[in-house]
C-alpha cells in the first residue's frame, strides 16, 4: 500500500488537533508563548502565572545516543560498541561522517514543528556527554573539561525550533560521564573503564557539564527543566543488586545530585531541576527529603499495569514531600496502554513524556524504513548474512542517515499520537479513515477499523504488554508489528496488509457515511486462514447475523439508510485472516 496512504488520516488528524486545542484552552496546559520559566510551586508545576503545567512530551530517543534495539541491533548494545562495528566495515574517516549526518537528520525542525501541531507541549532530550565534552580518558590535562562545539549547537537549533512551534524543551543528560548504570546500553557504559560511580573524575566531570549547561541556557524560558541524571541503576551496597531496586540508602545518588544541583545554582536561579531515583528512576529510598525549593520529581513507568496502586510509591513521595512528580519516561507499548496510562496520570494532575518519537520500529509516532542495504548491514552483524563490501555498507548507513530517518520519509503513526492526545479525555471512536459510501460502492481495507479503544473500536484476546505486574513474559500484543499499534494483529501480505491470528469473540467496527440509502451487498475477502471461518456483522450495534461463506469471501444482504452508520465485524469460528470489505448496490 502506498505509504501516502499509510500516513494521511487526514480527518482522524483534524480531529486529533481540534480536540487538543480545546484541552488547552481548558486548562493544564497553554499554547501562546509564556515567556516565564515553569518552576515547582507545593505539588504542581506552574508557570510564571501560577496557572498548572500538564507537560505532554516525546523523547527524541537515538539521535544524541543510539541504543542497540532501536536500529534493530539489540545484540549490538551500546552506542560505542555500534560504532566500533561500523569502523571495521567502512574506517573511522566514513564513520564519522555517518555520525555527522546522523546528528543533521534525526531531528529536524519538521519533526518539532509536527509535535506541536499534533498536540505535544514539550520535548525531552536525552543527551550523551560526549558531544559536549571529551571522556576524561581522553582529556590533555588530566581534571580539566574540553568542551565540544557539536553537542552545543545540536541544542541551540532544537531550543531555536522549540522556541519557534511554543515547545518546552528538558534537558536530560541521558549518557554521563562513565555510566550511571549496569543496563549499559541506555547510558553507552564501557564496563571495561570506571562508571560514574567509580570515578571521581567522571563525577566532576558530569557536575561541571551541568554548570556549563545552565550558564548557557539560564536566561531561556523554554528551557523546561534540567533532568540531571537518566535512570540510575546501580549496587551501591550490595554488588549483586545490579541495578539498585532494593537499595536502602542510595548515598551517593543524593549527593551527586545535590553537588550538581548546586553547581547549577551558581549560575541560574531560574530552572527547574529534576530529580531520578535508582533502579531505572524509581527507588527513591534515601534521595529525598527534596534540598531546592524548585525540584521535580521524575519516575518512569514501563509494562506495568495503569492502576492507581502502580503510582502509588510515587503519590505517596509527591504528598510526603509536596513536590510535583512527572512521568519522565514510559511507552514501547500499545495504543491501549497508552491511553489508559495517560488517562491515570492526568487524573492525578502529573504530566509525561513518552519514549522515543521515533525509531526502527512500530510503536511510536514515526516510524524509520530502513533501505534494503542497510537490512543485509543487520542481518550480517547478527551472524545471518554475508559480510558487506565497504563501499556498500557505507552507502547504505549514509542512505539510513541522510534520507531514510528524515521526517518526510517514515511513516506517521497518527493512531498512536491518537492515543496519546485525544483519547485519554475523549472516549469516542472516531474513524481511522473516511470511508463514504456512494452508489459507486465502496472497498475498505480490513486494517482500516476505527481509532479508539479495546471493547469500543475493537476486542482483542491481546492489548497491551503487562509483564513486570504479571511476572511472565513480555506479550506480543500485535503479532505483526506493522501498520498500527492496537491488539490487532496487522500483517504484510503479497496483497496488502490484512488482519491476522484472528480468534472467536474478536471483532472490528468500521464507521461509515452512507451519501446514497439503499440496498447493498457486503462481501468480506479472506487470506488461506482456517476452512471452519465464519463472520457475523451487527449494524449500528444491532442484532448480529452471520455471514455466508463461499469461495474464500463471507457476504450478507444490507439494507442502509443515510447518515452514519456503524458496522461491526465479528469472528464467530475459526482464524480468518482478513483483507477488505466491499459494500456493492444491489
Amino acid at each position: 500500500m502506498n505509504k501516502k496512504n499509510i500516513t494521511g488520516l487526514a480527518a482522524a488528524l483534524a480531529l486529533l488537533c481540534v480536540n487538543s486545542a480545546t484541552r488547552a484552552q481548558e486548562g493544564g496546559d497553554q499554547r501562546e508563548h509564556p515567556g516565564t520559566f515553569l518552576k515547582a510551586q507545593g505539588t504542581q508545576i506552574v508557570d510564571g502565572r501560577g496557572r498548572e503545567v500538564i507537560l505532554r512530551g516525546m523523547g527524541l530517543g537515538g539521535w544524541m545516543l543510539q541504543e542497540g534495539y532501536m536500529l534493530e541491533l539489540g545484540n549490538l548494545g551500546q552506542q560505542h560498541v555500534i560504532r566500533e562495528r561500523i569502523e571495521t566495515l567502512i574506517g573511522e574517516e566514513k564513520t564519522a561522517e555517518f555520525y555527522r549526518a546522523w546528528l543533521a537528520n534525526h531531528v529536524r525542525e519538521e519533526d518539532v514543528r509536527a509535535m506541536a501541531e499534533w498536540g505535544y507541549n514539550s520535548v525531552r532530550l536525552p543527551m550523551h556527554f560526549n558531544l559536549f565534552t571529551l571522556p576524561v580518558e581522553q582529556e590533555p590535562v588530566p581534571g580539566e573539561h574540553t568542551w565540544l562545539d557539536s553537542g552545543f549547537a545540536l541544542t541551540d537549533q532544537l531550543l531555536a525550533w522549540c522556541k519557534k512551534y511554543n515547545l518546552y524543551l528538558i534537558l536530560d543528560l541521558h549518557a554521563a560521564p562513565g555510566g550511571q548504570g549496569n543496563d549499559l546500553a541506555i547510558s553507552d557504559r564501557n564496563p571495561d573503564l570506571p562508571s560514574l560511580w567509580d570515578s571521581q573524575a567522571n563525577r566532576d566531570k558530569t557536575i561541571a557539564l551541568w554548570r556549563k549547561l545552565a550558564g548557557r541556557y539560564k536566561d531561556e524560558p523554554m528551557i523546561g527543566g534540567y533532568d540531571l541524571l537518566n535512570e540510575p541503576n546501580w549496587g551501591f551496597t550490595d554488588a549483586a543488586d545490579k541495578h539498585g531496586c532494593t537499595e536502602k540508602s542510595n548515598k551517593p545518588l543524593r549527593d551527586l545530585q545535590q553537588d550538581i544541583t548546586a553547581a547549577i545554582r551558581e549560575v541560574d536561579r531560574n530552572h527547574m531541576v529534576i530529580v531520578e531515583g535508582n533502579c531505572w528512576g524509581n527507588n527513591y529510598a534515601g534521595v529525598l527529603p527534596p534540598w531546592d525549593d524548585n525540584l521535580v520529581v521524575s519516575f518512569h513507568k514501563y509494562w506495568n499495569h495503569n492502576s492507581r496502586e502502580s503510582i502509588a510509591g510515587i503519590l505517596a513521595l509527591r504528598e510526603e514531600h509536596q513536590v510535583p512528580v512527572w512521568l519522565g519516561e514510559s511507552g514501547e507499548n500499545s495504543n491501549a496502554w497508552f491511553t489508559d496510562a495517560i488517562e491515570l496520570l492526568e487524573s492525578e494532575g502529573i504530566g509525561w513524556a513518552f519514549w522515543p518519537l521515533k525509531k526502527i520500529g512500530f510503536n511510536n509516532p514515526l516510524q524509520i524504513q530502513p533501505n534494503p542495504g542497510y537490512r543485509a548491514l543487520v542481518q550480517y552483524w547478527r551472524g545471518e548474512g554475508a559480510r558487506p563490501q565497504p563501499e556498500q555498507a557505507f552507502n547504505a548507513l549514509m542512505q539510513l542517515a541522510k534520507v531514510d530517518i528524515r521526517f518526510e520519509n517514515t511513516l506517521h503513526h497518527m493512531d498512536v499520537v491518537d492515543a496519546m492526545l485525544r483519547q485519554p479525555s475523549d472516549g469516542q471512536v472516531r474513524p481511522f479513515r473516511t470511508h463514504r459510501l456512494t452508489s459507486n460502492g465502496i472497498v475498505i481495507a480490513a486494517v482500516d477499523y476505527d481509532l479508539g479503544r479495546p471493547g469500543q473500536a475493537y476486542a482483542d484476546s491481546e492489548t497491551a504488554n503487562y509483564h513486570v505486574s504479571t511476572g511472565g513474559e513480555r506479550t506480543l500484543w500485535n503479532r505483526g508489528r506493522t501498520y498500527r499499534n492496537d491488539g490487532v494483529d496487522i500483517v504484510a501480505t503479497d496483497a496488502g496488509f490484512a488482519v491476522a491470528n484472528t480468534s472467536p469473540g474478536e471483532w472490528l467496527r468500521y464507521t461509515i457515511e452512507v451519501a446514497e440509502p439503499g440496498h447493498y451487498r457486503l462481501s468480506v475477502r479472506e487470506l488461506g486462514g482456517t476452512g471452519n471461518a465464519a463472520l457475523t456483522l451487527s449494524i449500528d450495534d444491532g442484532q448480529a447475523m452471520a455471514l455466508q461463506k463461499s469461495e474464500g469471501q463471507h457476504s450478507v444482504e444490507l439494507a442502509l439508510s443515510e447518515g452514519t452508520r456503524s458496522l461491526v465485524l465479528a469472528v464467530a469460528a475459526g482464524a480468518p485472516l482478513l483483507t477488505e470489505l466491499e459494500l456493492v448496490p444491489q
